[in-house]
């Protein structure tokens, strides 16, 4: 059975990186050695893997990364430091009454 891979990455700037793959490990390492210099983690290098996660449906692991692409660094790293209780008070949005 073949294993998707939805994988974040802190980068030396602090920022976060996700992706997907079928090879994590190959995917890891091309980040760490710069083989695309287009690619967001390029200049933010060194990396350190952070979070991954294991798929067997491709299409499921595909929306997974879409969502936490959309996420805040505050709920990215609760998923990362596995505090999973705080990941809905994170979603909810607060507005300020005038």
């Amino acid at each position: 059975m073949k294993v998707y891979y939805v994988y974040i990455l802190k980068c030396s700037d602090g920022t976060y990186y996700t992706g997907f793959t079928s090879n994590l490990e190959k995917r890891y390492l091309e980040h760490k050695t710069g083989k695309h210099k287009e690619s967001y983690t390029f200049s933010r290098r060194p990396l350190t893997l952070e979070f991954y996660a294991e798929f067997t449906d491709p299409n499921m692991a595909i929306a997974t990364e879409k969502q936490i692409k959309k996420w805040s660094k505050a709920k990215k790293e609760a998923l990362i430091n596995n505090e999973f209780e705080k990941l809905p008070n994170l979603s909810k949005k607060i507005f300020n009454s005038k």
